[in-house]
């Protein structure tokens, strides 16, 4: 997959979120807007992400592809 695939703003939610899951076991929160809320759908359509909510709130966890992408673009292991 390749970044042509993403809106620049989608590219810098899941840089947020990649950047961010190191610190949640790759798991981290979203706590975005209603904007951000349509990247989180686009990245999950593209196989990324998968979401699930537990306590009220919406968590992030990367599938085999997003790690990959995440690795590779950014060079963000988890």
């Amino acid at each position: 997959m390749t970044t042509t695939t993403l809106t620049p703003d989608s590219i810098k939610l899941f840089k947020q979120l990649a950047s961010d899951a190191p610190n949640w076991n790759g798991q981290p929160m979203f706590d975005g807007t209603k904007e951000e809320r349509g990247n989180l759908t686009h990245l999950k359509k593209l196989g990324f992400i998968t979401t699930f909510v537990s306590d009220g709130s919406i968590w992030v966890d990367f599938t085999e592809s997003g790690m990959q992408y995440a690795a590779t673009e950014f060079g963000i292991s988890f």
